[in-house]
């Protein structure tokens, strides 16, 4: 029986997951991406706190006409912003079992172009 695709991405997540944790010096850049919007957070899976989040959602961000990849580069950015403030430079990328593509590869590149390093 073939799997669908949710359970095929779930899969994979788990598989990341059993290798990528974050802790408070080196927390783990967690991606959720839905059909309309993306949202991204620093965990700290130590503790289980979430250091920062983001969202394509957040006033400020999702203002105007913009691309969905145009949209997602600016919420890394305004995370990296915010974990900069936080104190938090370096970061372990966690893609959620999506493609590193698209969305989500405009999402690494807005962090990284904002300041931190992966």
């Amino acid at each position: 029986m073939a799997l669908t695709k949710n359970d095929r991405r779930l899969r994979i997540k788990n598989r990341i997951r059993k290798v990528v944790s974050g802790t408070e010096a080196r927390p783990r850049l967690a991606v959720y991406r839905s059909n309309k919007e993306i949202y991204a957070q620093l965990v700290d899976d130590v503790t289980g706190n979430t250091i920062s989040a983001a969202s394509s959602r957040d006033k400020g961000i999702s203002a105007g006409k913009a691309t969905k990849s145009e949209v997602a580069k600016l919420v890394g950015k305004a995370l990296a912003e915010k974990a900069l403030k936080a104190g938090v430079e370096t970061i372990s990328f966690d893609r959620g079992g999506y493609l590193y593509h698209g969305r989500v590869k405009q999402l690494a590149e807005g962090a990284r172009e904002a300041g931190l390093k992966f």
